[in-house]
């Protein structure tokens, strides 16, 4: 069975389902230090087995992670979406960007997006996002989405790592993107 993954828009951004045409991308993304923090640095085989993982994903769960473009230009500036493989404490809403895209608000932007997802239309009532220890970047967008420190989660793999805890959908004003940003 092959997973139909919606595409979601914002105002800047195209949130669509990742596929071959996004190795060389998630190439460069993984061979450099930015991706230490999220399982890298790989090399071109790993990381062809890491976008398996992520299509696969969508296929084993019915959601998965969307690749981030510009819909101005179609360049591709990260990986932000729903993440729960064997393992994880909880569903968790999880975001990557690409290398010289932070600073721009687009995993704030799409993480949002994707958390309407989760919970408008997939009817999570919660949600995290698993943040290592020093990465301050990504400590910050979950904070930003109104995200708090709810524990640390030990990984087999990736150690220790702090559990963001999103707020519940009746906390927010309503079910937009709109809403939370």
């Amino acid at each position: 069975m092959i997973a139909e993954i919606p595409t979601l828009t914002t105002e800047r951004l195209t949130l669509r389902g990742p596929d071959a045409r996004d190795l060389d991308v998630l190439c460069d993304f993984y061979a450099s230090d930015r991706s230490i923090f999220v399982g890298g640095p790989m090399n071109r085989e790993q990381t062809w087995r890491q976008l398996a993982t992520e299509i696969g994903h969508w296929t084993l769960r019915g959601y998965g992670r969307w690749m981030v473009d510009l819909t101005a230009t179609g360049e591709t500036v990260g990986m932000v979406g729903l993440w729960a493989p064997e393992g994880w404490p909880e569903p968790e809403i999880g975001w990557d960007l690409m290398n010289g895209r932070e600073g721009h608000g687009y995993a704030t932007e799409a993480a949002l997006t994707a958390r309407a997802y989760a919970y408008d239309v997939l009817g999570w009532s919660t949600a995290i996002s698993l943040v290592k220890p020093g990465n301050d970047g990504s400590a910050h967008v979950a904070l930003r989405l109104g995200a708090r420190m709810d524990g640390e989660f030990n990984h087999i793999r990736f150690g220790r790592l702090d559990v963001y805890r999103h707020p519940a959908p009746a906390e927010l004003i309503n079910g937009s993107a709109e809403a939370y940003a």
